[in-house]
């Protein structure tokens, strides 16, 4: 029974560095065994299905082919369709414009979040919540114009990558 899962991938296709067309990557994960690929703009979203219901095992895979082949290897967080769909259902906010929300998905829970300079960096503006292994930030103001977008994966403590509500929507879409 294949399995549907969506992997985001951190880091590629920015200012000029870590190209990674996709098409190359959809030809990737197609080698690593996934099936029924698709992908969602430049930044790294893909979404296939596997027989393997180990989605870490996936990625590690999908890193070294793509080391192998590019000569980078960037983190990739896969997650199955349900686990996407949980974290989509528990958006505690909903802004009128969805590029102000962004969701930062991790592999696990934070162990030890800096729960105190979440707050002190978040703007009088904006609303932030960690649910799981799900920081969800709503930055009206911009997340260009947010300390906290810039700084909540160091205080988070963990590797994190961040997809607008916008673009979370469109790949729960393809699910």
């Amino acid at each position: 029974m294949a399995h549907r899962f969506v992997a985001l991938l951190r880091g590629i296709n920015v200012g000029g560095h870590n190209i990674l067309s996709m098409a190359d990557l959809r030809m990737l994960v197609a080698e690593c065994g996934g099936s029924d690929v698709e992908s969602y703009i430049q930044s790294g979203n893909v979404i296939f299905s596997h027989d393997n219901a180990d989605a870490a095992g996936f990625s590690a895979r999908l890193q070294a082919a793509i080391g192998s082949r590019f000569g980078f290897e960037p983190s990739i967080l896969s997650l199955a369709a349900d686990q996407y769909r949980a974290a989509m259902d528990a958006v505690p906010f909903f802004p009128s414009d969805p590029k102000h929300l962004h969701l930062y998905f991790m592999a696990a829970p934070p162990p030890d979040p800096d729960l105190v300079a979440i707050e002190n960096d978040r703007g009088e503006n904006e609303a932030a919540r960690l649910i799981g292994a799900i920081f969800y930030l709503h930055a009206p103001d911009g997340v260009a114009r947010s300390r906290l977008a810039t700084t909540a994966e160091k205080h988070l403590g963990v590797p994190a990558t961040a997809r607008n509500w916008r673009t979370a929507q469109k790949i729960a879409g393809f699910l």
